[in-house]
């Protein structure tokens, strides 16, 4: 009971910049919390193991088996996602372009996912910290006032009060800044490294698909040079 009997005779000390502070932090603790279970507890960096599973059916040409394996997981796993995305496209002999351009559609929404929310993290750090000192400066206002207009029995407690309301706005400031800007490196590094298990993990299974099946274009190149080739024999038979 004695730490909320100071909290609150902080806040009251602390004028009326303390609750804007307040509001900052509860935002900043929301965004972490929501973060943290998005990025620690959904999200694995198990994205190589994901795609093993796959190498071997895509090397024998068993695309509907890839396919359904990753349906099946990929509402846990993102990478499996842009597997049936590249999947799909191998499976109708589009080429590379259009697996590559296929498998980067997902793989750009679910970067653009990882990194959602995390930088507000950084500018309310910020702004906490100048809402903290904007709380200082008009403390102090307060001080020089005091100084300048009030009687004189009243300017030592209007004084007081004045400091009082800016360093306890700066303090505030800064206790709803530092963890804010804290979580925003640790989120941002998950967040990193998450980004480059599945883009990593992607590109083994473009290459596996490019290099296996080729685009139709190519294919029908193949076909009319070996036609054309077979003509003059039958011909000359």
């Amino acid at each position: 009971m004695d730490l909320l009997s100071k909290i609150a005779l902080a806040f009251e000390h602390g004028g009326f910049w303390m609750w804007p502070i307040l509001a900052i932090q509860l935002v900043s603790i929301a965004i972490v919390i929501e973060r943290t279970y998005a990025l620690f507890m959904k999200r694995k960096l198990n994205s190589h193991a994901v795609i093993a599973g796959f190498e071997d059916n895509v090397r024998r040409g068993e695309l509907d088996a890839v396919i359904q394996k990753a349906q099946a997981i990929e509402a846990t796993s993102p990478v499996a996602r842009a597997v049936v995305a590249g999947t799909k496209a191998a499976k109708f002999l589009g080429g590379k372009e259009e697996i590559q351009g296929k498998m980067d559609e997902v793989l750009i929404a679910e970067n653009a996912s990882l990194d959602q929310r995390t930088a507000f993290l950084s500018m309310l750090g910020n702004v906490a910290t100048l809402t903290g000192l904007l709380g200082t400066i008009t403390g102090m206002i307060k001080s020089f006032a005091a100084v300048s207009y009030a009687n004189p029995s009243e300017k030592a407690a209007l004084l007081a009060a004045g400091i009082s309301e800016a360093m306890n706005a700066t303090a505030y400031g800064l206790i709803a800044a530092i963890p804010a800007l804290v979580a925003f490196a640790i989120l941002q590094n998950r967040a990193n490294r998450l980004a480059e298990d599945m883009n990593h993990s992607a590109l083994k299974v473009f290459n596996w698909l490019s290099y296996t099946y080729e685009p139709i274009g190519f294919k029908s190149f193949k076909g009319a040079s070996a036609h054309s080739e077979k003509a003059p024999a039958e011909l000359n038979s």
